[in-house]
């Protein structure tokens, strides 16, 4: 039988989503801010963002967060490149962009 290798994108599309549903150590709160702040548009959906993510830092996924920093949303998305390095990625939850990349 063959074995399907589980999408990168899909995996931390679902980290993420449990990171909004279940925010280990944040109030309450905080999922429902985030949640609000999707439907209102005012960040992007992390399927929309995973992609570009992918092209330009090619690697595996292994944790994806959402946070407030300085009045802003970011995706903070931790991820093994094909080196096998820890490469932390600070994504500017609005517009995508590449704010801070480190360990790359």
């Amino acid at each position: 039988m063959k074995r399907h290798k589980p999408s990168p994108v899909k995996t931390a599309a679902a980290l993420a989503l449990v990171a909004l549903l279940w925010p280990l150590g944040a109030g309450a709160g905080d999922h429902d801010r985030a949640r609000a702040a999707r439907e209102r548009g005012d960040i992007k959906p992390l399927e929309d963002i995973l992609p570009g993510i992918s092209r330009s830092h090619p690697g595996d996924i292994v944790k994806v967060e959402l946070e407030r920093e300085k009045g802003r949303w970011i995706y903070e998305i931790k991820l093994i490149d094909k080196d096998g390095r820890l490469v932390k990625l600070e994504v500017d939850a609005r517009t995508a962009e590449i704010v801070e990349a480190e360990g790359r």
